[in-house]
């Protein structure tokens, strides 16, 4: 499928910044949706080179008004939406933001769509909605579970995705990365609070529950898979898994990145950081079949020397661009 301009929603956040640089380089128009602020900021967009910045095509607005997606999309012919509330420990203060931000939001891009008759619309999912792995590897078929505030209004954001693929024949599909990480991550993940707290000459590192096991995927890889997605007219109508294939506790995670680092590491284990007991999911580790059947997509940074390579180049973002080290705080994933 080709497309004259797409539109990406989230363009000013971590993944939404880093696949609008791809697209760009792919030779594809992106207009960028950045939330609006009164610093007229856009984000990590910000912070891209000159080059790059030049060609986006920059619209500032808020996901939840309809009337401002509506002028967004317009000459577009695809939409890729990201925008969302992300950090699951607010979605515990907060889950009526999550409501009007992931739901709304997404109902609002829906709307649009089918009025201005997009011809592709990616929905981005999330590992969370599974909960607990209830068998391994997790294919798109798993039963879902909400275990957060935040999981369940993305579990309800892709059902409206899916109700109007099915009610209307509208060109639908869902992506659903597990971890992602990568340069320009929030601190409320957890390779960055590792990253931060070691760069800081902290050896003595404070995390949530450490046994929970992630599968971890770095940017590029889930960049990827958008692309391809957006380009595959097999994709629409199906939810699919972005996963490496491969699962690390945070325990075995932050030893590692010690290790990468060549420090030493004494793990204390925060009660601030933790999640409420029923809402912790312990176990994610992804199928990845759907993605190589459907994309013919396969992580490039997949398996134990895989993540080592991600991480490496992390960390040498984190080193070489250290007036982002972020503030400690009290948030896991």
């Amino acid at each position: 499928m080709k497309f004259k301009k797409i539109l990406i929603t989230g363009s000013d956040g971590f993944i939404g910044s880093h696949l609008v640089e791809y697209c760009i380089k792919m030779g594809i128009n992106v207009r960028a949706f950045v939330f609006y602020n009164s610093f007229n900021s856009y984000g990590w967009l910000d912070h891209i080179d000159a080059k790059t910045k030049n060609k986006i095509d920059f619209f500032s607005g808020d996901i939840r008004n309809f009337d401002v997606v509506y002028q967004a999309a317009k000459g577009c012919d695809a939409i890729l939406h990201l925008a969302a509330l992300v950090g699951i420990p607010y979605s515990y203060v907060s889950p009526e933001n999550y409501i009007d931000t992931n739901i709304v939001g997404t109902l609002n891009v829906l709307k649009v769509s089918r009025m201005q008759n997009i011809k592709k619309i990616i929905l981005t999912s999330t590992s969370e909605v599974y909960g607990t792995a209830k068998y391994i590897p997790i294919d798109e078929i798993h039963p879902l579970n909400a275990q957060s505030p935040y999981a369940s209004t993305k579990i309800g954001a892709d059902s409206l995705g899916l109700s109007f693929h099915k009610s209307f024949n509208m060109p639908v599909s869902i992506l659903r990365p597990f971890n992602t990480y990568g340069p320009r991550q929030s601190a409320r993940a957890v390779i960055p609070t590792i990253i931060s707290q070691l760069l800081n000459n902290n050896s003595y590192v404070k995390l949530g529950n450490i046994n929970p096991t992630r599968d971890l995927n770095y940017v590029q890889d889930v960049v990827r898979a958008f692309y391809l997605c957006l380009v595959r007219k097999e994709s629409i109508g199906k939810i699919i898994n972005v996963g490496s294939n491969y699962e690390i506790s945070i325990k075995e995670l932050a030893y590692l990145i010690a290790k990468i680092l060549n420090k030493k590491i004494v793990l204390h284990k925060d009660k601030i950081r933790q999640r409420p007991k029923n809402s912790e999911v312990e176990r994610l580790y992804a199928s990845n079949k759907l993605a190589k059947n459907i994309l013919n997509w396969k992580p490039e940074y997949g398996g134990k020397k895989g993540l080592e390579k991600g991480l490496i180049e992390t960390i040498d973002w984190f080193k070489k661009n250290n007036h982002y080290l972020y503030k400690s705080n009290n948030y896991n994933i």
